[in-house]
């Protein structure tokens, strides 16, 4: 009975430690985003407009 509680216990404490591990390394990625072109944006607003 105390050999499953045990072996219960340490999977949980195992995945709650993966859980914080990943969730961390989620957080410190960064993220990037493409700049827009000014340029051709402005250009096709204009091309509508005529």
């Amino acid at each position: 009975m105390y050999t499953v509680l045990i072996i219960s216990v340490i999977i949980v404490i195992i995945v709650l430690i993966l859980s914080v591990v990943t969730t961390s390394k989620a957080y410190q990625y960064k993220h990037t985003v493409d700049p827009i072109d000014q340029n051709s944006t402005h250009e096709d607003s204009n091309d509508e407009n005529k």
